[in-house]
């Protein structure tokens, strides 16, 4: 049997594509590779894509979409963590998100793993987002 070699793709319902796309290129540095709608179903999906094909983020919008508050508590996804490769660069991630207004909870120690520090935020429909190293300090 073959093993999994990564994430090909993370797909994320959101409330609005129109809204949440620019906030995930502009954000998150992602660039829109593809489009669909689907008139039969009204379905829309975009394709992100993060620089060096490391990985794409699809948005997906249902016509039928409740507009509640996302709840990491709920069955499903409970956050994403986007990895960076030093403290230093999760220092520029803080420094960006401050930078777009986004609000961010400051570099802390990870509780998950030792030795990992993380920065935690929200998109416009509130899914958690994470910047994670697996450096501390």
């Amino acid at each position: 049997m073959s093993n999994l070699t990564s994430v090909h793709h993370l797909a994320l319902t959101v409330t609005d594509v129109d809204r949440s796309v620019p906030w995930y290129e502009r954000v998150l540095d992602l660039k829109e590779i593809a489009r669909r709608e689907d008139a039969g179903s009204g379905i829309r999906k975009v394709h992100l894509r993060a620089p060096g094909d490391a990985f794409t983020v699809v948005l997906v919008q249902h016509p039928d979409t409740e507009r509640g508050d996302f709840d990491e508590r709920r069955t499903g996804l409970d956050h994403v963590a986007f990895k960076v490769d030093s403290f230093a660069e999760l220092k520029e991630w803080e420094q960006r998100l401050a930078g777009y207004s986004v609000t961010y909870t400051p570099v802390t120690a990870s509780r998950t793993l030792p030795g990992a520090s993380v920065v935690v935020f929200r998109d416009p429909d509130g899914i958690q987002l994470e910047v994670w190293t697996e450096r501390e300090s």
